[in-house]
């Protein structure tokens, strides 16, 4: 996972996430990687201005964004 993590901080692409948020429930969303630390990392949601913050143990899954196949 911090692999597709890795490649959209540095090719400011998309990804596709599962995250569990602290209720449990299990959400999926696209968004680009904006930080990544050894914890958390920041992201930026489509349609918002502001960049939120989740730790590495929400991301239950990640991979490539509807119509990406890895080309840098």
């Amino acid at each position: 996972m911090e692999r597709f993590l890795r490649y959209s901080l540095e090719n400011k692409k998309k990804i596709r996430v599962l995250l569990m948020d602290g209720d449990g429930a299990v959400t999926q969303m696209n968004l680009t990687v904006t930080a990544l630390e050894t914890e958390s990392f920041s992201y930026l949601r489509a349609g918002k201005k502001h960049s939120e913050t989740l730790p590495l143990n929400a991301l239950l899954s990640a991979g490539y964004a509807r119509g990406d196949h890895g080309e840098a």
